[in-house]
């Protein structure tokens, strides 16, 4: 028997495969920032500055794997580093005003694709939609422990 899980796996793989924002490289064409530095500001806007630990902990990737991550958002103006506000010992990297300003310019370009895609479904689809997304992300980040802060 075919469960409906089989078909959720099918979906979330085509749904991976049309990515608004991982085309060539971890953008498309419109896309100022690649993949991985879109998630990390994500992260830090909603928790605040983080120490590369605190990094490694929210995303359950290695520390050398954060440092190459965030040096490069650094060289490009992103982040920087600053003590930590708590005054704990480790640095945390905090979102720059350029950071942000392209944070906030990428979310516009997918929120826009997202208009476009689902221009023809009612906002109670819409709304549905969003909030199954919502329930499934948080059961993936219980069972991994792994809780994604939200606005």
């Amino acid at each position: 028997m075919v469960r409906p899980t089989h078909e959720v796996e099918y979906e979330q793989m085509l749904l991976s495969r049309h990515g608004l924002m991982h085309q060539k490289g971890g953008r498309t064409k419109d896309s100022v920032l690649e993949r991985s530095a879109y998630i990390l500001l994500s992260r830090i806007r909603v928790q605040g500055p983080m120490s590369i630990g605190e990094l490694s902990d929210a995303f359950g990737l290695d520390a050398s794997t954060l440092n190459r991550q965030t040096a490069a958002a650094m060289r490009a103006g992103l982040v920087d580093r600053i003590p930590d506000p708590d005054g704990g010992m480790a640095r945390k990297f905090r979102i720059t005003e350029e950071g942000s300003r392209l944070l906030d310019q990428e979310r516009q370009q997918l929120i826009s694709s997202l208009d476009r895609v689902m221009a023809d479904w009612p906002e109670s689809d819409i709304a549905a939609f969003a909030s199954y997304l919502r329930r499934f992300n948080a059961d993936i980040e219980r069972i991994g422990g792994r809780p994604w802060p939200r606005p």
